[in-house]
Formats: C-alpha cells, sequence, structure tokens
C-alpha cells in the first residue's frame, strides 16, 4: 500500500465515524511562542484541550506535518543512522474533545489496522498504564487480544505517573494514561517485547498511541505531591507516524525502505552520481529536503536565529553529505521537483510554491558551497594533526569563519570516531559575542493566569462601548483592586479596543468610571480570545466588578485601519507588478505607517515602486465598499482568499473583500478605499535572503510626507536659483560645473607639483651612489605625492626618495626607490621607518610604499634621518 493510499484511507476511516477532517496547520507554530515547530498532531488543538478555544466539532482527524530539528524535540543528529529517526515526519491522528473515549479509541485503532490495512491480528501488541485497568479490559475482554500481548507498564522513572504510558502536557493540567500499539517484525530480527530489558531492539516496533486525557494533574501546596482530579469531559488524543506505518504495510523494516523515501533516495544519488543506493548520505539528503521544502513553504527562510538557523542547519547537513558523495555543485535544490511528484498532491500548498523553494535553496547552496571547500580542508588539516580528537578553537573556527553548525562538524568527527571538544567549543563561543550566539532561542512570554468567560469584541462596529471589568493583573498577579499610578491590565467582559495580532498594532484610549480612570496603552491577547487592556490607573481606583466607558482613540484607530487596509492593496499590487511568488513574511501597522515584509529576490527598480504605488491609489480613487464574511477556510481558499504568513486560523475565518484584494483577516479596515485619502512608499530594502521590506504611509501621512518633500524641492530650487521644474536641468548644471572646475584644480596641483618637483632635484643627496631625496610638499594630496614621485624617480635615475604632506594635522608619506636601487633599499622598509617617528606604521612593495602617520611634531627629524638610514643599508 503507497504512503499516498494510508493517509486516504486513515481520512476517510475515521470521517465515516463521524470526525472531521482538519488539515494540516503550518509548521511554525500560529501564535505560540512556546514551540519551536509544530511536533506533534495535537500541537493546533493544544488551545482547545485547555479550554480556551471552542471548535464546531467534538471529533477530528488529520494527517499533520511535525518536524523535530530544535529545541527539546530534537532528531537531527540521528536522521540517517536509524531506521526510523526524521527531521519532518507525517502524524496521522484522531481526537475526541469531550466526546467519544477509550472504547471507541482502542476499537477503531483496532479496527483500522486490521480490516482497513489488513495487518495480522497476531502481530499487534499493546501497552496500557500500570492501573489502567478500563483499557487493559478494553484490549483484552472486549477486542479479544490475548493476555501475554497486552503489557501493564508503571512508573519506571522514580516518580509518580513518571511512566512512558502516562502523558502530560505540562507539570500541571491536562494529563492521563495512554495505550500504545506495536507490531512485532518477527523473530528474525532481535528484541523483546515493550516492558522487557530487550525492548530497545527492532523487533517490537511503536506504530500508534492512543492518550487518554482524564485528569487535571495539581500539586498540593502543603505536600507537593501530585493530585489528579478527574476532568468534567475527558478527551482522546492520537498520533501514528505515517512513515513507520508505512514500512510495516511495505514489509520493510526501515522507513527508508517505503516508496516516497526510494523516490527521494534515487533522485539524490541521481543528482550526486552516487551508485550505492543503500549509502546513508543519500538518506540524510532525502529526509532534509523534506523538512527545508516545507519550512520554506510555511515562510521560513535561512538566518541566524531561532528557526531559520535551524533550517540553515539542515540545509547546511544535507550540502556536506552531497559533499562527502563527491557532489561539490549545487543539487539539492533539484530535489524539490522530485518531492513535489511524491508528496504534492497531499500538500497543494507545496506544488503551488515549489518554485520559491528552489530559489531559496539554490541561493543557500551557492552561498555555503564556497565555504564548504574551504572548511572541509581546515577540518582534515586538523584532523591530519591529531587524528582522534579535534580541539574547541578549530570547531568555533569552522562555525564562526565557515558557517559550519557545531552539529555538522559533530557529525563528521562521529563517522571517523574523533572526540569533539565541545567544552573548549563553548569557551570560545563565550568569547566571541556574536549575533550567532542567540541563535535558537525561544523564550515563553510570561503567561497570565485567566479561567474566565471570553470577552465580546465589538470594536469593528463600535469604537465605544459600556463594559464590565471581570479581571484586574498587578505585575501578572490577579488583583481585585488597582490604584492611581499603578500600572495594571484589565480584561473586560466587552470591548472595542483591538488587541495586536495579524500585525496590526492593539489599539489605545481610556476606560473611565465615576470614580476613576486607566489610559490605556496597549492592548494585548492574553489568551486567543480574551484582550487585556495595558495601562496606568490616572486616577481613582479600580475594581473587579466596575462598571466603566471603554473610549478607543478615535484618530489612532482611523489612521491605524487606513494603513492596515493599504496593506492589503499593496500585497496586491505587489504580485502584480513582481509577480505571483509575493507572499507576506510578516508585517507591522500601527498609526504612523505599515511596513510590509515579502519574498522578493532583488530590489524593486523605481518604475516597479511607481507602478505599485499608482495601482494603489487607483483602488483609492475607485472608492469601492469593503466587505467582511465569516465563511469555513476551506471555502475561502476556494473563493481566492489568501491565507497570511504566521497566522493562526480556525476552521471559520474572516474574509476581507477591499479593492480587488481578498484575504483573511481578523483586524479592523476602512468602509470604502476612498477613506485611505493617498497611498506613498517611503522604503525599500532587503531584511534577509529573499525577503524585501516596503515601508508605506497614508492619509494625513502620506499629506505630510508630500508636503515636506516640496519643501525641500522649494528650498533646494531657491538654494541654486532655480524654478521648481527646473530643478534636475539645474542640478545637473552645477554638476557639471564642479566636474570642470576639479579638472581645473587636478592641473594646476599637477603643474604645482612639478614646479616642487623641480626646485626638490636640488636638495637630493648622493649616498654612496644612490641619490637620496626626504622633503615636504605642502598642501600637497596623496595623488599629488604619487605623482610628483614618479617625476623626481625619473629625473634622479638610481634614487631613493620620501616625500610628506600635513593635512588637518594628519601625515601621509610616500616612499619611492628606483629599480636599480632596491636589492640595496626596500620602499616599504623605508616609508615604515618615517612613518614609526610620527605615530604610524607602514609598508608596501620594494619599488613604492606609502604610509600615514598622526603626530606632525616629528616629521622634520625623520626626514632628516633618511640619508643615514640608506647610508647604513648599503
Amino acid at each position: 500500500m503507497k504512503s499516498s493510499e494510508i493517509r486516504d484511507k486513515f481520512l476517510q476511516f475515521f470521517e465515516s465515524k463521524g470526525h472531521t477532517v482538519v488539515r494540516s496547520s503550518s509548521l511554525v507554530p500560529g501564535n505560540d511562542p512556546t514551540l519551536l515547530f509544530t511536533n506533534s498532531g495535537m500541537v493546533q488543538f493544544k488551545d482547545v484541550f485547555l479550554g480556551t478555544e471552542k471548535r464546531n466539532y467534538v471529533r477530528a482527524a488529520s494527517v499533520q506535518r511535525c518536524l523535530r530539528a530544535g529545541g527539546k524535540h530534537n532528531d537531527l543528529e540521528n536522521v540517517g543512522y536509524t531506521a526510523r529517526h526524521h527531521t519532518f515526519f507525517e502524524m496521522l491522528g484522531n481526537w475526541s474533545f469531550g466526546d467519544y473515549f477509550k472504547r471507541d479509541s482502542l476499537l477503531w485503532a483496532f479496527e483500522l489496522l486490521t480490516k482497513v490495512y489488513g495487518l495480522p491480528a497476531e502481530k499487534l501488541w499493546a501497552t496500557v498504564y500500570e492501573t489502567d485497568d478500563e483499557a487493559y479490559d478494553i484490549w483484552v475482554n472486549v477486542i479479544g487480544l490475548p493476555k501475554e500481548r497486552v503489557v501493564r507498564i508503571g512508573d519506571n522513572k522514580g516518580a509518580p505517573y513518571a511512566s512512558d504510558n502516562f502523558w502530560q502536557m505540562a507539570e500541571t493540567g491536562p494529563c492521563g494514561p495512554c495505550s500504545e500499539i506495536f507490531y512485532d517484525h518477527g523473530p528474525e530480527i532481535w528484541g523483546g517485547p515493550p516492558g522487557s530489558p530487550e525492548q530497545d531492539g527492532d523487533r517490537y516496533i511503536e506504530i500508534w498511541n492512543n492518550v487518554f486525557m482524564q485528569f487535571d494533574r495539581q500539586i498540593d501546596a502543603a505536600t507537593g505531591e501530585a493530585r489528579l482530579l478527574p476532568l468534567p469531559k475527558p478527551c482522546v488524543d492520537t498520533g501514528m507516524g505515517l512513515e513507520r506505518l508505512a514500512a510495516v504495510l511495505q514489509h520493510g523494516h526501515s522507513n527508508y525502505d517505503i516508496d516516497l523515501f526510494q523516490s527521494l533516495i534515487k533522485a539524490a544519488a541521481r543528482e550526486t552520481g552516487t551508485q550505492d543506493l543503500a549509502n546513508n548520505s543519500l538518506k540524510v539528503i532525502a529526509d532534509h529536503i523534506r523538512a527545508c521544502s516545507f519550512l520554506i513553504v510555511d515562510g521560513v527562510i535561512p538566518g541566524n536565529e531561532g528557526r531559520s538557523y535551524v533550517l540553515r542547519r539542515i540545509i547546511r547537513r544535507a550540502l556536506r553529505h552531497g559533499h562527502k558523495l563527491g557532489q561539490t555543485k549545487p543539487f539539492f535544490y533539484r530535489l524539490v521537483k522530485d518531492l513535489v511528484l511524491e508528496m504534492g498532491e497531499a500538500y497543494p500548498e507545496l506544488t503551488e510554491a515549489a518554485s520559491r523553494v528552489e530559489q531559496v535553496l539554490q541561493q543557500e547552496e551557492e552561498r555555503f558551497s564556497e565555504t564548504l571547500e574551504n572548511g572541509m580542508k581546515i577540518l582534515e588539516q586538523a584532523l591530519a594533526r591529531d587524528s582522534k580528537h579535534l580541539d574547541g578553537e578549530t570547531a568555533f573556527t569552522l562555525y564562526d569563519t565557515f558557517g559550519f553548525p557545531l552539529d555538522l562538524t559533530a557529525d563528521i568527527c562521529r563517522e571517523r570516531n574523533v572526540m569533539l571538544d565541545e567544552t573548549g567549543f563553548d569557551a570560545a563561543m563565550q568569547r566571541q559575542k556574536t549575533a550567532a550566539r542567540a541563535a535558537g532561542k525561544f523564550k515563553t512570554a510570561a503567561a497570565i493566569e485567566y479561567s474566565g468567560a471570553r470577552n465580546k469584541f465589538v470594536g469593528y462596529d463600535s469604537l465605544q462601548q459600556d463594559a464590565k471589568v471581570v479581571a484586574l493583573y498587578l505585575n501578572g498577579t490577579a488583583v481585585q483592586s488597582v490604584a492611581a499610578g499603578q500600572d495594571a491590565i484589565v480584561v473586560l467582559d466587552t470591548t472595542p479596543f483591538y488587541a495586536e495580532s495579524g500585525g496590526q498594532a492593539g489599539d489605545r484610549g481610556v476606560l473611565a468610571s465615576a470614580s476613576a480612570g486607566f489610559v490605556v496603552e496597549d492592548t494585548l491577547k492574553i489568551q486567543p480570545e480574551v484582550f487585556g487592556h495595558h495601562g496606568t490607573v490616572s486616577k481613582g481606583s479600580l475594581s473587579v466588578g466596575d462598571q466603566v466607558n471603554a473610549q478607543v482613540d478615535l484618530a489612532l484607530r482611523a489612521r491605524t485601519v487606513r494603513n492596515h487596509s493599504a496593506t492589503h492593496l499593496m500585497h496586491k499590487a505587489l504580485r502584480e507588478v513582481l509577480g505571483s511568488h509575493v507572499s507576506q513574511k510578516g508585517s507591522l501597522v500601527d498609526s504612523d505607517k505599515t511596513r510590509f515584509d515579502f519574498s522578493h529576490n532583488a530590489p524593486m527598480t523605481t518604475e516597479q515602486i511607481r507602478e505599485v504605488e499608482a495601482i494603489v491609489n487607483r483602488e483609492i480613487l475607485a472608492n469601492l465598499p469593503t466587505r467582511a464574511q465569516v465563511m469555513s477556510f476551506d471555502d475561502a481558499v476556494k473563493h481566492g482568499a489568501m491565507a497570511l504568513f504566521g497566522e493562526k486560523y480556525g476552521d471559520e475565518v474572516r474574509v476581507l473583500d477591499i479593492g480587488s484584494s481578498r484575504e483573511l483577516c481578523g483586524g479592523t479596515h476602512v468602509s470604502r478605499t476612498g477613506d485611505i485619502g493617498l497611498f506613498k512608499i517611503t522604503a525599500e530594502g532587503g531584511v534577509a535572503a529573499g525577503i524585501r521590506r516596503v515601508e508605506a504611509v497614508t492619509g494625513e501621512g502620506a499629506l505630510a510626507l508630500i508636503q515636506s518633500l516640496n519643501r525641500r524641492v522649494n528650498e533646494a530650487a531657491a538654494a541654486l536659483k532655480a524654478q521648481p521644474d527646473e530643478l534636475t536641468q539645474r542640478i545637473v548644471q552645477v554638476q557639471d560645473q564642479i566636474k570642470s572646475l576639479e579638472k581645473e584644480v587636478a592641473a594646476l596641483k599637477s603643474k604645482l607639483a612639478s614646479g616642487q618637483g623641480d626646485e626638490l632635484l636640488n636638495q637630493a643627496v648622493d649616498v654612496k651612489g644612490i641619490k637620496v631625496l626626504a622633503a615636504t610638499l605642502d598642501g600637497a594630496d596623496v595623488a599629488t605625492l604619487r605623482e610628483t614621485m614618479d617625476k623626481l624617480k625619473d629625473k634622479l635615475k638610481t634614487a631613493a626618495i620620501v616625500l610628506a604632506s600635513v593635512t588637518d594635522g594628519k601625515v601621509s608619506l610616500i616612499a619611492g626607490v628606483t629599480a636599480d636601487a632596491t636589492s640595496k633599499v626596500k620602499a616599504g622598509e623605508l616609508v615604515n621607518f618615517v612613518a614609526q617617528q610620527v605615530g604610524g606604521k607602514g609598508g608596501g612593495r620594494p619599488d613604492m610604499a606609502q604610509a600615514g602617520g598622526t603626530d606632525p611634531s616629528g616629521l622634520a627629524k625623520a626626514l632628516a634621518g633618511v640619508a643615514n638610514w640608506v647610508g647604513e643599508r648599503q
């Protein structure tokens, strides 16, 4: 059974059981700073399990793309060395949110595996948590699995509930036992059943885990012991690796034997010229092209920090393995087409972004190919000196100079049984405080503990609302009241304030009651659907339960919505002018400007900027009404709505039509395009490889910019005594005049130098057959010194000459020695002799050298000693 069939049959089976099929979310978790990457199928449902988000279904199934190559879950170093480790993998999963529980979950799992996928029942084993009699009974008495093939797993980690068969989201909160399903590969493979001393062997392979969240784990404040309180609505969370299941169904032992990987391995062999398809490096490359391609699809680009750095590490590891196979030219990006053939049908977004993925990978390959070759030479030289140890300084040089991530160096060392001095590397890293030092660091935002109802947002239609204070926080701690002068966070039951999201800044304004005032300086989400109003109590005191009037700053909101609405029109215009590859990579919209990052590989030309401005302003002049409607995500995409990078979308989304643009957006916007007023781009530049940034202003901001530019033009015109429309012509005339005067000055300097040179000829003294001249040329620049030097050398024939000038307290020196005298006197040594006496140093060729100094007071003495210095050299 092919991998594509396994995916389809899984989703079809659970759809027949009343599950809603949910699309795979991005590898970049939406609005979750605690995770580097989506590493399991339950990530997109995390808020549902925590009770902070509601869905319109209670059963779900999905095939989720996952990545484990950074942070807590990092399998990178094992990829290519084991049968089942991957950076990127697909997780088949089904969920119940307070609906069905253990019985249905296990019955359906067994039915799918044996009836749909056709696995022999006698090959299946199961594990349950030691005290989970319910799950044990289902396996033995309902499903009929023999007792000897149902294993109870207890707490084997020295603490209560610290078991491989007890799952916890965190130290406290939802948790529960789990039941894992194993497949027996047969006695010809070494290994024992789960729970046995030989359980780490490869005979019994876990293929599916059913997690039963039925408890709320709390820590007793008095004893410090964990207590399990029953959850009112137990949930189910399951996960089955597609690659592992495919290996079983395709009668292979290694995941790399499955159809999907074999196609990619053959493609990697083709591009590297490798005949041995069992070579581990081909497995690494096949794995890494999946991870890298889907990261780029989901908006990550190679860089020096965080997710971008992880992507760069994976790319460079793949390139190193290509280099190991003898491929020194870019090859990795050529595998994207093969990946699309394998996975494009399941993930249409991969097909759509294929050309951009190729482009990003090719750029990174070309950037790294030369440094890879040079870095490998450094590494080979170090290992030639000591074949058993690699010192930390060399490892750091490879990292800092050649861009070798430490794990790449460690990978090479492991292959050659070389001990890597990681302590020395860390010490070198500490000494070198660079931007790369912070790569991969993610900080968890301080969480506000809030358990109340979500607030109602009315800010699309109203900027003023009577509301009730439902929670107050002081320094992150819940309190009942706050007093004048205190900084606090206020949660209201209803609010017109927009909380920062989707790149749009949060609203500002005031909360007022009969006895208190609160200045809202920012509005941020403390939970997905709970807004926190951050600010200061300006007068009186505010208490939980108080009634307030919430008033958004009208002027700030108006400017912000103009900028936000213009961003949508600009995005559409950029795609029209630059191409459909343009997609948003980040944005910041506030009352002052819109800042928009997008994928594009070259600076915008002046004409392209003008064209984008013209398109947007035509949309503004059309004064079309904007329209927002709520629909399912799939319907929205089907009708042409564009989803934006970095946003987390639910199953129902808000679709915004503004002008000819249709995007998914929860932000606030103008009623008609004409309300934007005027649009003007103020800046365009690069922020990363393949990423450009545009900044623009609208409305009053655009008017102020135009007026400022107009004032400057008039001032410049007045200074040049010209009319504004003649300014360009007048500037060209002035530039021509300046060039003409510069030529005259250069000619005069040359004439002056020639005259000074002739006068200096008489100052030359004969030192053992060499004419020696050391003199100062007043007002001469370096070019004049050089020109004078050439003329003096021609006239003096056999000579050693030093010329100097002083400008603004700095000394310029030049030394020249004729060719027939360089065997005795070197110009580089001569100029250094003088420079050291005037606060500098220098050097150069034997016949010509120059230097500088900062102490003119020593110049006369230094020049006076030149003749003796030359004499001593003969």
